[in-house]
């Protein structure tokens, strides 16, 4: 390794204390305790897959699962059962972060829409996001998505609106970056093949690049995590000791610097190998039968 390297090395990682399997299970479990800011809600159980409606029954039980362990909670759909994630969550005293999914299909970005807007005028909405990422897939042009939004902060009043995407499209998209309330930035250094070593300060950059192309604007992490089992992307590796050691960089650092940080995910769901491939089912804190894992 070399001095450089050597250098990054040690700003890149929070010091874990006891570096064995059950020091970071234990350091680990310790951040779960104290709270996280945010958790992204995983409502799909095994066999289930987005297009299947959700029963209340096990939006509750979910709920009442991760609420112990985070403040507030992301939703990514107002469809199909997913409208009762919000509304189950005030219940619990949880803050929401609510999305409309929006796709290549009218009928269904229509749904989406009229269902954020509802739920947002009913009160049960604290951050509302149009899109998640449909840039990034080319579901929808640039000048459609601004549509979305501008039809969104026409009906919604008092409550912050914002796209979510990869950090740098806020860079790359000044119109898009310019019509929201809030930045909302994915940042995944796995998904970019960056080793677990340099992941944290990886993800710095990436959060500072966002906050940058904000410029001023509220910036928030609307998703980021670390796989524990799966296939490797380039440098990045799926395992165990590397998911324990990315959460308790990111909850440290996050926590330290008091950024509104959103952890992807609550519980593994199966259903996402179809388009992630092997790696895609691991991303949750417990497991598909609901388990913690550590």
């Amino acid at each position: 390794m070399s001095l450089r390297e050597e250098k990054l090395l040690s700003i890149a990682n929070v010091d874990f204390g006891d570096k064995s399997t059950k020091g970071l299970k234990k350091t680990y479990n310790t951040l779960l305790k104290n709270g996280m800011h945010g958790l992204c809600f995983s409502p799909y159980m095994d066999g289930q897959e987005p297009g299947d409606v959700l029963s209340e029954a096990q939006i509750r039980r979910r709920i009442e699962i991760i609420k112990p362990y985070t403040k507030w909670i992301r939703s990514f759909s107002c469809t199909e059962g997913n409208e009762l994630i919000p509304m189950i969550a005030k219940e619990y005293g949880l803050q929401t972060f609510v999305g409309a999914w929006l796709g290549d299909d009218p009928e269904t970005n229509e749904n989406e829409m009229a269902g954020l807007i509802k739920l947002s005028n009913e009160g049960y909405v604290d951050l509302a996001a149009v899109g998640n990422e449909v840039l990034y897939r080319g579901d929808l042009t640039e000048e459609e998505l601004l549509n979305f939004i501008r039809k969104a902060k026409k009906e919604i009043k008092g409550v912050p609106i914002g796209y979510v995407d990869a950090y740098y499209e806020f860079a790359d998209r000044p119109a898009i970056t310019d019509i929201c309330d809030v930045i909302y930035a994915n940042c995944y250094p796995f998904w970019e093949g960056c080793s677990q070593e340099y992941s944290l300060l990886y993800m710095k950059d990436m959060y500072h690049r966002a906050k940058r192309a904000g410029n001023g604007k509220r910036v928030i992490i609307s998703e980021t995590g670390w796989p524990n089992k799966g296939s490797s992307l380039e440098g990045a590796f799926p395992s165990e000791e590397n998911a324990l050691k990315y959460f308790i960089n990111a909850q440290k650092w996050s926590k330290e610097e008091h950024i509104e940080m959103f952890y992807f995910s609550s519980f593994d769901e199966a259903w996402k190998v179809g388009s992630e491939g092997d790696v895609g089912a691991y991303w949750g804190i417990w497991d598909k039968n609901e388990k913690l894992k550590y």
